[in-house]
Formats: C-alpha cells, sequence, structure tokens
C-alpha cells in the first residue's frame, strides 16, 4: 500500500508507468475507489504516469467524522500533487471527483494544465437530497441505497451482469463517514461562478443512461469553459469507465493526443 501523509489526513494512492511520464490523475466517484480506474488505465499508452488516489472516507484512505467540506477535498488532491511533486498534470474526475477537478482547477493552475469533467457538474442535487441520503445511511447504512444506486450509476444492460455484484460490494463497503461527509461536501458546493472562469482544455464526459448526473448537465457544465469539447458514450450510466472501458480509454487517448499530453 502506498500511502501519503499530509498531517491531518493519509491518502491512499497509487502510481503506473514511467516516473518521467506525462501525469494523468483520476479522481473517484462518491462510494467508489481507485480500483474504478483499473480497467481504463490498463488501456491507456503506457508513456503516461498515471496517479490514482482514494478520497477521504474512501477506499483505504483516512476516513475522518463526517461532515467533509469541497474545499477539504480539493486541498487533499492539492497537497497530494504537492507530495509527489507533480505539475501540468491532467485531471480526470468522476462525479464528486470531477468537483475536485474544477476547484482545484481554479485554485492552482501551475498543477493542472487540463481537466476531464466525467459524469459530474459544477452542482450537483439539492441540499435537500443529499440530506435525505445521509439521514438514509447514518440510520439504515449504505446497503439501504445500494439497488437505487446501482439504478443510477449502471444501464440496464450492465446491471444483468454477475459483475455487478462487485461494485455493488465496493458501494456497500465505504465507511458511512466517508459516504456521509462526501455527500455533505457535495450538498455545499457550487462551482458555476468560478468554473466560468476556467480558461484550460476540457473534456466532459457523460454517459446516455446516467440517473445521477443526465448528459444535459454535463453539457450545460461543460458549456461554462470556452473551447471545452463534449462526449456521449451511448448505453452507459454514471460509471462509464467501468461499462465501457474500451470507449472511454479511447476518448481519453484522443484528447491527451490533441492537447500534446502524450
Amino acid at each position: 500500500m502506498t500511502w501519503a501523509d499530509l498531517g491531518d489526513i493519509g491518502l491512499h494512492y497509487r502510481i503506473d508507468g514511467p516516473e518521467a511520464g506525462a501525469p494523468l490523475v483520476f479522481g473517484n466517484s462518491l462510494g467508489t475507489d481507485l480500483r474504478i480506474w483499473d480497467a481504463v488505465v490498463a488501456r491507456l499508452p503506457q508513456n503516461l504516469r498515471v496517479i490514482r488516489y482514494d478520497m477521504r472516507g474512501h477506499g483505504l484512505s483516512d476516513r475522518p467524522a463526517a461532515p467533509y467540506a469541497m474545499g477539504s477535498l480539493v486541498r487533499d488532491a492539492e497537497r497530494l500533487l504537492d507530495h509527489l511533486n507533480v505539475r501540468e498534470a491532467v485531471f480526470v474526475g468522476l462525479s464528486v471527483g470531477g468537483m475536485v477537478a474544477q476547484g482545484l482547477a481554479v485554485k492552482r493552475l501551475d498543477q493542472l494544465r487540463a481537466i476531464v469533467l466525467s459524469n459530474t457538474a459544477a452542482r450537483i442535487g439539492n441540499a435537500g437530497l443529499w440530506q435525505d441520503r445521509i439521514d438514509a445511511v447514518n440510520t439504515g447504512g449504505i446497503e439501504a441505497l445500494a439497488d437505487a444506486t446501482m439504478e443510477r450509476w449502471f444501464s440496464k444492460s450492465f446491471r444483468a451482469r454477475p459483475e455487478l455484484a462487485l461494485w455493488r460490494n465496493m458501494l456497500t463497503s465505504t465507511p458511512v463517514e466517508g459516504y456521509a461527509g462526501t455527500s455533505a461536501a457535495i450538498s455545499g458546493s457550487d462551482f458555476i461562478s468560478t468554473t466560468s472562469t476556467l480558461k484550460l482544455p476540457c473534456l466532459a464526459i457523460a454517459g446516455s443512461e446516467d440517473g445521477a448526473t443526465p448528459p444535459d448537465l454535463v453539457r450545460e457544465t461543460a458549456d461554462l469553459i470556452a473551447g471545452s469539447q463534449f462526449a456521449l458514450m451511448r448505453g452507459a450510466g454514471h460509471i462509464p469507465c467501468v461499462e465501457k472501458p474500451d470507449d472511454y480509454a479511447r476518448l481519453l487517448t484522443t484528447f491527451l493526443t490533441d492537447i500534446g499530453h502524450i
């Protein structure tokens, strides 16, 4: 296990590829960990330095008491990249990971040269929705939300596959503190005004069957950033890197090539 002690938080991370490779950073979504990127990373060019980490309260990273603030999630990513001496990276963020990407791009343009906003938005849901989920997991655990979450995460055809059990188990294994804490961070975040000031290359990815961040919501966020690209993955839900890793890796590779990152 590779561990970064950042003082008030310890983060689990993994690096693949050569040390001299162009850095590509992946941030996970609520209720998942860095393993959601496994199949995509295996399909990317081998000359990239791929950095993945578990957000606080997820995977093997520390799980402080809830609630969390989005500023803390952004600062975690910022300090991890400083710890690893990373500059000029491309940050791929899924869902809440995409919100972290937006916040980090505003704060530290020396760390990022481009962002990929996957199945995310400048604002996701509303305070009532997130409070309902926080109350549900605090009362009945994450199992209480598991079936509904699978419907938001994956297309109907994927939900019929036996490997769905792996991803359902990943969700239900998430610490309650992490799920509730991160839900609070999402609830209190609105990046519309700050994201509209960004001027770096951006690829936005949406899934046609996404029940959490529908394509129109993703496109609205992409439209805030001048010159951004938008890609719709048909037949995929909220976690397209799991459902369609070949297509996802192809989109990433094309974008990275277009901006001269590989």
